[in-house]
């Protein structure tokens, strides 16, 4: 009898989970025909043409926008650029750049590369590729006029501050390693710098970069991941390979289904497990930064040195889709080896009436423990080990470094100013930069200066037009103003990279902070103290 009821229940259940399944499909299945209804209808009735792509695109977008930032929709031409930024390799002319409607402005120039060769340089507006007038183009469009094959001709007409200068040049294979530099800091201590986790590179090219270093006479490492952003998940699990055992587990990943769920552990035999490392983290290493830093704390293999990391705990997935298109989609968090979930936003829990996303690190927050007994927690990144003390950025020094106005006066600056040496370089010009923002930058607008025109443009259309309202809108530029100075040593360091890299490129930047950068100094110090490093790991 009692295992008859227990068949009963077991039945019951599998019809209550197969009932919920074919609600499910159901409704998905309900909502697609009424958007398919509404498009048909809407395609025949509206009085004016409607473009099917951008309807479509708008209306993806727009449902993928209330989940993360991270689940997107790829159309075919997006596909290709995603691969791109992935893979690192593609033909093209050797410059980063920002797609505006004027043309695409040039933000750095890669030495020895066709644009460097052909002398276009860091400010440059192309405004015509091929005789094809750039102006108006959608992003899509622009990102496309400057790739093509190795060998392809391109001529460029670039609007250089006030004249037009013509280029002819051909398109080359650009390779982006994911480590740009590397080099030994002193007689025994090393540093390599790594900028992305390049799927298929960036394990093999930091292999490369330690081995050579150590042919050098290295014993102990500096290994930076500040600024970098992550990429590929199985190159953090092969980094981290390189300093601790095979068999060892480095990040867990917890999915609603059981195929996004798994344990990911090292296979190979490490390179060293024994030398000195000290990881320099910030608040822009993000995903495979924090899985890599976060094993390396978690097995007290490495010391955590700087700033606490970005949180992001999630792990996405390429999923192929119909004509070409892709979607990128959050399919899982991931653990680090203790247990923790280092995820800050909890996008789960959004205020749909604000749209604020509210913060795990706000709440209660657990506690882990490393191999060797050190307290970690969860929650919003990974702390580092050794803190370096720098202000707390406000709101609105996060606005500027995000606008283009740093860059703007960068090049300014440049073109004034005759390039020094790289030893004898350095920036303590921050009143400048004020004066700067406060006369000449368009591009650095706070959301209060926002609404405050908005709200003065809807007056002036009625005729009435407030003198108070120069005095009024100086005063925002002072408040703004006011809230950056309070950050100088985030944003002085933000201009003189931005400067270093126009005089002296990308390796310029790197060679200047081996010498110069506090934070680089610091992890030697904790290096060459063998008491203080053992200490900090617990042992």
């Amino acid at each position: 009898m009692k295992n008859k009821k227990r068949i009963i229940g077991v039945f019951l259940i599998i019809a209550a989970i197969s009932f919920s399944f074919q609600s499910r499909f159901f409704e998905i299945a309900k909502q697609i025909e009424i958007y398919n209804n509404l498009y048909k209808t809407l395609n025949i009735n509206y009085i004016d043409e409607i473009n099917p792509g951008d309807v479509t695109n708008k209306a993806i977008n727009n449902t993928l926008k209330n989940l993360d930032p991270y689940t997107r929709f790829y159309n075919e031409q997006q596909v290709e650029d995603a691969k791109i930024r992935r893979e690192g390799e593609y033909g093209g002319i050797g410059i980063s750049s920002w797609y505006t409607k004027k043309g695409i402005t040039i933000v750095s120039v890669k030495e020895g590369y066709p644009a460097d060769k052909a002398g276009l340089k860091v400010g440059d507006i192309i405004t015509i590729v091929n005789n094809q007038e750039l102006k108006g183009l959608e992003i899509d469009q622009l990102s496309q006029v400057l790739k093509g094959l190795p060998g392809n001709e391109v001529t460029l007409t670039v609007k250089r501050a006030n004249e037009m200068v013509n280029f002819s040049l051909k398109l080359d294979k650009i390779i982006d390693n994911p480590v740009p530099f590397f080099e030994m800091i002193n007689e025994d201590a090393g540093y390599v710098i790594l900028t992305r986790f390049t799927a298929r590179k960036a394990t093999e090219e930091l292999k490369k970069a330690i081995v050579s270093l150590k042919e050098k006479g290295m014993k102990k490492l500096v290994l930076d991941l500040r600024s970098n952003p992550g990429g590929s998940l199985f190159d953090a699990v092969n980094i981290t390979n390189l300093f601790i055992p095979s068999g060892k587990k480095v990040v867990d990943t917890r999915g609603k289904i059981k195929k996004n769920s798994r344990t990911y552990t090292t296979s190979q035999s490490p390179l060293d497990t024994e030398m000195p490392v000290v990881v320099l983290i910030d608040g822009r290493s993000a995903s495979a930064s924090e899985i890599v830093s976060g094993a390396l704390q978690d097995y007290d293999r490495a010391v955590v040195l700087g700033e606490r990391s970005f949180g992001k705990g999630l792990v996405q997935r390429y999923f192929d889709l119909t004509y070409g298109t892709q979607m990128k989609a959050t399919i899982s968090k991931y653990y680090t080896p203790s247990g923790r979930c280092i995820q800050e936003l909890d996008y789960a829990n959004r205020d749909w009436k604000t749209g604020k996303v509210p913060k795990f690190s706000d709440g209660p927050v657990s506690t882990f423990k490393t191999i060797n007994g050190r307290t970690v927690y969860d929650g919003g990144g990974v702390t580092p080990d050794v803190k370096i003390k720098r202000s707390e950025k406000t709101e609105e020094t996060d606005k500027l470094i995000a606008s283009k106005a740093i860059f703007n006066f960068a090049t300014e600056y440049v073109r004034k100013n005759k390039a020094t040496t790289l030893e004898s370089f350095s920036f303590s010009d921050f009143k400048g930069f004020k004066n700067y923002l406060r006369t000449k930058d368009t591009a650095f607008v706070t959301k209060q200066e926002k609404l405050f025109k908005e709200a003065y443009k809807s007056v002036a259309k009625e005729g009435i037009i407030s003198s108070e309202y120069k005095e009024l809108v100086a005063k925002l530029v002072d408040n703004k103003i006011k809230e950056i100075d309070k950050n100088e040593d985030h944003i002085s360091l933000k201009i003189q990279d931005a400067i270093l890299e126009q005089y002296f490129y990308k390796k310029g930047v790197y060679q200047y902070h081996l010498k110069k950068d506090t934070t680089i100094k610091e992890a030697v110090e904790i290096l060459n103290n063998s008491a203080k490093y053992n200490k900090i790991l617990g042992k």
